[in-house]
């Protein structure tokens, strides 16, 4: 079977799902509408001729040298140590002479980048053809008009148009198709620890999916029936669950169907009904049954992401490549949905990070063609991601698992987005000081709205 895809993108995505709590044309000689005749170089068009099929030479059109600037917080070029990395160092060569262009790629400082961005776009002459831009960035920019809908720069020939497998089309914002991305076959889900599983012979998540029996419930009974003293100190020295509070909320809110808050309408989250009974459920797991464990004493410290690797917690929230340094064998499955959710939507995809046009782009169409054809490349894996998830999991039951159930479950979640969001406020008032969710939520609610308000309305 053949193989595809580069797997350095794939990775620096991944991160891309647990960092975002941290938080060009240049000179370029103008494009030319239409191809010319200068003979640079040609492709080839399949056309019909009396019941047959005939190869007809067209000439690409010779762009004079222009740079063409694609731009991230990190290096975009394909570093040329795996097989598709070289294929596409190739490809772009290729594309390069084709259309007489220079694909450039531009690193900027993750603390400088909105900054250069901002002001660049503002002037009209953004620092970059295409532009790397984390979600929660690109809603304002969106809002401001200073990115472009795909639909302005692709046609109905484009590949992300069609088979899509070489670039897709990333999730909707404010109600429009702005970003665009290699495609994946990661998503976050609920990881648990094997061998404490094995350990205390409870039953193994996986198998209860498969079952139909994963939900909220089943999963508080697992938390429960893994917090114990086991050996008999009368301390707990093993617990049920860990993670961030704050993603937690988020994560279990989109699982029973919610969001913390509706960018496309223009609406805040905190008082839905379906927000509301998220937060319930997690106050209860950490205020009530008092499964979770918390090492830092803080239970709305960011740091708790990482506390599951102590190898003492059996179910943790967190990212794939969370799993490098830890001691036992982890499994994972969708997050369980609540009684308002469904299999379509697991998880909140806070950190969604994705390319886009800025508005100000010369000839924004070709810019796309070119950036689209660099990808044309012999396939090298059986699925995009392959090799990093191979590298991530060693039981092909939890690949199939992210790859079956958990890609493509994410719901886009942009409460970063809005300055003083109360999202914090909310966990803590919660989950720190045990306050009523119905009271909590009616206390911000206000604030919440005003938020997304002054933000704007798409």
């Amino acid at each position: 079977m053949t193989r595809k895809w580069n797997v350095l993108p794939l990775v620096l995505m991944a991160v891309m799902l647990f960092v975002s709590a941290c938080s060009g044309g240049g000179t370029a000689q103008p494009a030319t509408d239409a191809p010319t005749n200068s003979g640079n170089s040609t492709g080839t068009v399949e056309t019909d001729k009396e019941g047959g099929t005939e190869e007809v030479a067209v000439d690409a059109p010779d762009l004079g040298g222009r740079v063409i600037k694609v731009a991230a917080w990190w290096d975009l070029k394909p570093a040329g140590e795996t097989a598709s990395d070289k294929a596409r160092l190739d490809k772009i060569a290729e594309v390069e002479k084709k259309y007489n262009v220079k694909i450039e790629f531009v690193n900027v400082p993750f603390e400088e980048y909105m900054n250069k961005f901002t002001t660049t776009a503002l002037a009209g002459e953004p620092f970059a053809d295409i532009v790397q831009m984390e979600y929660k960035s690109a809603l304002p920019a969106i809002l401001k008009g200073q990115l472009l809908p795909i639909s302005e720069f692709t046609t109905a020939e484009n590949n992300i148009n069609q088979e899509a497998n070489l670039i897709a089309k990333y999730p909707a914002i404010a109600g429009n198709y702005y970003a665009f991305e290699s495609p994946t076959s990661i998503g976050l889900g609920l990881h648990y620890n094997r061998d404490l599983f094995k350990k205390l012979s409870l039953p193994d998540p996986q198998e209860l999916y498969n079952k139909g029996e994963w939900n909220w419930d089943k999963f508080m009974e697992l938390a429960k029936q893994a917090t114990k003293d086991t050996d008999n100190d009368g301390k707990i020295d093993v617990y049920g669950f860990s993670g961030w509070a704050i993603d937690v909320l988020r994560h279990f809110t989109a699982a029973n169907g919610g969001t913390i808050v509706d960018d496309e309408h223009s609406k805040e989250g905190l008082s839905d009904p379906k927000t509301i009974e998220a937060a319930e459920f997690i106050k209860r797991l950490y205020n009530v049954e008092n499964v979770v464990k918390v090492k830092t004493g803080d239970k709305t410290n960011w740091e708790e992401s990482n506390t599951f690797k102590d190898g003492d917690v059996a179910l943790f929230t967190a990212a794939e490549w969370q799993l490098g340094d830890i001691t036992f064998a982890a499994g994972v499955v969708p997050i369980p949905n609540g009684p308002q959710g469904n299999k379509d939507v697991t998880y909140a995809n806070n950190a969604a990070s994705a390319k886009f046009i800025p508005k100000g782009v010369e000839d924004p169409k070709m810019v796309y063609q070119i950036y689209e054809e660099t990808f044309d490349i012999p396939q090298i894996e059986e699925y995009p991601g392959q090799d990093y998830l191979e590298s991530r999991y060693t039981d092909e039951k939890d690949i199939a698992m992210i790859r079956d159930h958990i890609a493509g479950t994410g719901r886009i979640l942009l409460d970063d987005a809005y300055a003083g969001y109360p999202i914090g406020d909310y966990v803590n008032d919660i989950i720190k000081n045990n306050a009523s969710v119905t009271a909590t939520a009616e206390k911000y609610k206000a604030q919440a709205q005003a938020a997304v308000d002054k933000l704007g309305k798409p």
